[in-house]
């Protein structure tokens, strides 16, 4: 999946984010307890289930840029990219047309550290957040392809990149779902 996060394809392009952050095991912050990585989903507008922020880009913002906005605007919350994760291809009703008759999108997608949750954001009234640990995030997960970006994309990325620094593992679970 990595690469480059340009993208020049016909299918509609899409910048996503992973939001994460950790959280002790216990309420202490002594060495002892053990730091857990949390990821924030969203509710989609459209029906059940949990998604990631997502959206397209304005033509003066770099990818990057799209992805932090979408988090603010979609989640209300702030932070810092951390690493490009990969392409991931889905269908999007919304975005059926003559160029991309079949709602064809290509999602760039982020690791962002959260590092500000907002008590007011744009879309706070039509958009509910919930921090979740991976193994309910992925049961959670609506598209397969949010579930494969989560457990073959976000983990992946986290073992390789973040997991031995920061001494917390990022558990995967092997489950699937049942969703397109």
């Amino acid at each position: 999946m990595g690469g480059s996060t340009e993208c020049s394809c016909d299918l509609w392009p899409q910048r996503l984010c992973i939001p994460y952050r950790y959280r002790r095991s216990d309420e202490s912050s002594t060495a002892n307890s053990k730091k857990i990585v949390e990821v924030l989903m969203i509710n989609s507008t459209s029906g059940p289930g949990l998604l990631f922020p997502k959206g397209g880009w304005e033509n003066d913002e770099t990818v990057e840029e799209a992805a932090v906005r979408e988090a603010l605007e979609e989640a209300g919350v702030r932070g810092e990219i951390k690493g490009f994760i990969g392409y991931y291809k889905f269908k999007s009703k919304t975005h059926q047309d003559e160029i991309t008759p079949e709602g064809s999108c290509k999602a760039a997608m982020f690791a962002l550290l959260v590092k500000e949750e907002l008590d007011l954001w744009p879309e706070q009234s039509t958009r509910k957040r919930k921090w979740l640990e991976i193994p309910e995030a992925v049961k959670q997960c609506r598209h397969a392809w949010m579930h494969e970006a989560l457990t073959e994309g976000f983990c992946k990325w986290y073992a390789d990149n973040v997991e031995t620094a920061e001494q917390v593992e990022c558990p995967i679970s092997s489950s699937s779902p049942d969703r397109d």
